[in-house]
């Protein structure tokens, strides 16, 4: 069998088990940390995932790997352990983002009836705290996509709250805080760099060749 054929085959099955999953190629790239550009060229057989990859994918569809790269997939895999529905998952995001600013609300309520001034620092310090309950969530879920907006958020977030705090409780006009963050923004993006998977530097360079 010729590599065109074999291409053809393991793209087919993860297809194939795939849809079986209940998963979108988006879906099942957020899982993976790969973009859904790469499931769509694994499935239409122009490429094939790495050895380590095929055994994400083996674990995920609770299947071996040898039913991915040979033979053909059943139409109902026997799932190991069901994931939680993409949109369930939103919907918890978006409570717990709720709470997060509920609990501003409540302070900036709370503050402002003993007649504080800044009381509206609340909101400010949330942005922050709302990035770290995303981030965890996301984290425990094995949803990695957004890690890095989410603690370059953190860190512009916490220092933003810093400053305001200074400024409006002390009158201090601390703005070189902010120059904390460029080092800080480097170190996430040199961070991410690292551990960028070959077929995200792939995308990059077909994206690049796009737009030529």
């Amino acid at each position: 069998m010729d590599d065109e054929k074999i291409k053809a085959r393991i793209g087919s099955n993860i297809a194939s088990f795939r849809k079986a999953a209940g998963l979108t190629q988006a879906g099942l790239a957020e899982k993976l940390n790969y973009s859904d550009k790469a499931i769509s060229k694994w499935e239409r057989g122009e490429s094939i995932p790495d050895v380590l990859t095929l055994m994400q994918l083996s674990s995920l569809f609770g299947v071996t790997v040898d039913a991915l790269v040979s033979g053909d997939a059943p139409v109902e895999p026997e799932i190991a352990e069901p994931e939680k529905p993409v949109a369930r998952k939103g919907i918890i995001q978006a409570l717990a983002s709720t709470l997060v600013w509920f609990v501003a609300l409540f302070f900036f309520v709370v503050i402002s009836s003993f007649q504080i001034p800044g009381s509206w620092v609340a909101f400010v310090y949330a942005i922050p705290v709302n990035a770290i309950v995303l981030l965890s969530l996301r984290s425990a879920w094995g949803m990695f996509s957004w890690n890095r907006p989410l603690i370059s958020v953190i860190v512009w977030g916490s220092l933003t709250s810093l400053y305001i705090s200074l400024l409006v409780f002390t009158h201090i006009n601390v703005w070189k805080l902010f120059l904390l963050g460029i080092p800080g923004q480097i170190a996430i993006f040199l961070w991410f760099r690292m551990f960028r998977k070959p077929a995200e530097k792939e995308n990059e360079q077909e994206a690049l060749a796009d737009d030529e």
